[in-house]
């Protein structure tokens, strides 16, 4: 009996194993096609090229437009967004999971579809739009265009993560803060909020990176300022995908370095 029982045990972890081997192998494949094309992109051009491309004017001003937007969006994302989150993440029921949906839906758009819906309400042919303009301060081609634009597909990323993160506080913290006569502001101020840091802080990262990244609904909005994926584009078109190169390549570091941060001083309660 115990002979077969260890023989059991030493199928089973085999074949644990082998499952292991399998699936190393095939998500090895789809991380390769992650790494290959990000190796290739900065092997394509001298780099004393793509140094000299990047000290151009018009890619440092799209750089700058681009971390100055992106910084915008990612304060007003999470300005309005964590207040939304603590609600959802403390709220229940029909009306909750609409708000929810509501929330989640500028994820699923397409960038170009997003950056028509938000034409409708601000751009020159809006009620809204015409006012601004009219008051010397237009809504589209200019840097509040490209603000409404990131903060409108990037927002649900701080939304998600931050709802995720107040969820995994445990309660009987909060319960006790407020039998010790607290309110539940300061209780959200002092006990949840910095439990749920790390992972607050992973939504607003990438909020920050999905703002920069932002191509589609920034164009429609904003097609000036450029942003650097709005250049990028542009000079692809005009001059080749080599010169689109330099300004990849820095939207590329810019990422990369976000993603640095999302791994070194925060958590993904995703995960």
């Amino acid at each position: 009996m115990a002979t077969h029982s260890n023989s059991t045990q030493t199928g089973t972890a085999t074949v644990g194993r082998d499952w292991l081997s399998v699936a190393l192998v095939l998500g090895g494949v789809l991380l390769l096609y992650y790494v290959v094309p990000m190796l290739s992109l900065f092997l394509s051009a001298p780099s004393g090229d793509i140094v000299a491309r990047m000290t151009d004017p018009t890619v440092v001003d799209s750089a700058i437009t681009s971390l100055l937007s992106a910084s915008i969006s990612t304060v007003l994302a999470t300005l309005f967004g964590l207040p939304l989150a603590y609600w959802l993440a403390r709220t229940d029921g029909l009306v909750t999971k609409v708000v929810l949906a509501i929330a989640v839906l500028p994820l699923v758009l397409p960038p170009v579809v997003s950056g028509i819906v938000l034409l409708t309400v601000f751009g020159p042919g809006s009620a809204l739009g015409a006012a601004a303009v009219a008051a010397g301060f237009p809504l589209t081609r200019s840097l509040a265009g490209v603000v409404l634009a990131q903060t409108f597909v990037a927002s649900p990323f701080v939304v998600v993560t931050a709802k995720a993160a107040f969820e995994s506080v445990d309660r009987t913290l909060e319960h006790a803060s407020r039998s010790l006569g607290k309110s539940r502001v300061t209780t959200a101020r002092r006990v949840t909020l910095p439990l749920a840091g790390p992972g607050v802080l992973a939504g607003v990262t990438l909020a920050f990176a999905r703002a920069m990244g932002e191509f589609g609904a920034t164009m429609m909005m904003a097609y000036y300022p450029r942003t650097m994926p709005v250049q990028i584009w542009v000079a692809f078109i005009e001059l080749g995908l080599d010169n689109a190169y330099p300004v990849a390549i820095l939207l590329v570091v810019i990422a990369a370095v976000a993603l640095l941060v999302l791994h070194t001083v925060a958590s993904n309660p995703w995960a």
